[in-house]
C-alpha cells in the first residue's frame, strides 16, 4: 500500500499534531502532579487532582490511539515501513508500551488519587501522581529525537527488502549510447 502525497501529508500532520497533544497532555499532567505534591493548600490539591483525572480519563487514550493509528498508517504507507528501520519499529513498541502503562498504571493512580482526595484524605502518595508523567514525558521526549535523528539503520528485515529490490544489471545486454 503506497500513500499519495496529500494523503501522506495529511496523515503526517495528523500524527504529528496528535503526538504533540500526547506531549502537551503529559506536560500538563506533570505540572498538575507538582501543583499537588508542592502545595500546602488543600483545596488545591483537589483541583489539581481532579484536573488530572479529567485529562487521564477523557484525553489521553483517545490522543495515545490516534497517534498510534496515524502512526501505523505512515508507516505502512510509506517506504519507511514498520519493521525496516530501528527508528520506526522502536517507536512503534515504546509508543504501545505507554499506551499499556498509560491504561493499567497511570489511569488508576491518578483515579486512585483522586477517590482519596475526594474522600478528604491528604495526597496518597506523591509517587502516584508524579511518576506516571515523568515516565511518559521521557518516552515520549526520546521519540521526538529519534524521529528527527533517524538513528540505527535498517533492520534485517529491511535490509533483505532492501537488497530483494535490487535488481543486478543483466549482463546480456548492453546499450550503446552515441
Amino acid at each position: 500500500m503506497k500513500l499519495s502525497r496529500p494523503a501522506r501529508r495529511a496523515n503526517l500532520v495528523v500524527h504529528v499534531a496528535a503526538s504533540a497533544c500526547w506531549l502537551g497532555l503529559t506536560l500538563g499532567l506533570l505540572a498538575l502532579g507538582i501543583t499537588a505534591a508542592t502545595t500546602g493548600s488543600a483545596v488545591t490539591v483537589e483541583a489539581s487532582v481532579r484536573a488530572m483525572k479529567l485529562f487521564a480519563d477523557w484525553l489521553l487514550l483517545p490522543v495515545a490511539l490516534l497517534t498510534l493509528l496515524s502512526g501505523l498508517v505512515l508507516s505502512l504507507g510509506t517506504p519507511w515501513g514498520l519493521a525496516r528501520h530501528r527508528w520506526v519499529f522502536t517507536k512503534f513498541w515504546l509508543t504501545l508500551a505507554t499506551i499499556t502503562a498509560t491504561l493499567f498504571a497511570l489511569r488508576p493512580a491518578v483515579n486512585s488519587a483522586a477517590s482519596a482526595v475526594a474522600a478528604g484524605d491528604t495526597l496518597p502518595d506523591v509517587g502516584d501522581v508524579l511518576f506516571g508523567p515523568i515516565v511518559s514525558l521521557s518516552a515520549y521526549l526520546f521519540m521526538t529525537v529519534i524521529s528527527v535523528v533517524k538513528p540505527w539503520g535498517l533492520t534485517g528485515r529491511g535490509r533483505k527488502l532492501r537488497a530483494a529490490a535490487r535488481t543486478p544489471v543483466d549482463a546480456g545486454r548492453s546499450r550503446q549510447v552515441a
